[in-house]
């Protein structure tokens, strides 16, 4: 177990640190290191990808961080043609919605074609550290946090 995984729910602002793996910065530091955070809702198991301190799923505040595998199928996908000024060089992409082994869900540019990609398709996380490009759509605070995408198995 890492330092990000079994961590419970932050009860009291103080407990909520930026380096909480309940922060964006936290999750993303989490992810940086290769590990794919979620929290888990004990009342309905609900998996929350980043990591929330409440449950959508049922609103229960009984949350623990837990690793998420980095494998999954395509549940659905669609193809990029219009896109932001910066990545103007890149369409057509793929982006698609990924159902994780564990059952969580997370959406991601997917490294293949969209006429190459299918329903059920076996996939894998990547994390890669953003390009000049990324850097340049991203927050000041954001620019250095990691990219995730998904490629075919």
């Amino acid at each position: 177990m890492s330092e990000y995984t079994g961590v419970p729910r932050p009860t009291a602002p103080a407990e909520l640190t930026s380096d909480s793996p309940y922060t964006l910065p936290g999750f993303f530091a989490a992810l940086a290191e290769g590990e794919l955070l979620a929290a888990v809702c004990a009342d309905c198991d609900t998996r929350l990808i980043p990591p929330r301190t409440a449950c959508y799923g049922c609103g229960g505040r009984d949350l623990t961080t837990a690793a998420e595998p980095h494998t999954g199928t395509v549940v659905s996908y669609t193809e990029v043609r219009t896109a932001p000024p910066a990545f103007a060089d890149q369409v057509p992409y793929t982006v698609a919605v990924v159902e994780l082994d564990s059952g969580a869900k997370l959406t991601g540019r997917l490294t293949a074609a969209y006429d190459e990609v299918a329903i059920d398709m076996s996939v894998r996380l990547v994390v890669r550290a953003p390009t000049a490009a990324e850097r340049e759509l991203g927050l000041s605070y954001e620019t250095e946090w990691p990219v995730h995408t998904f490629e075919p198995v």
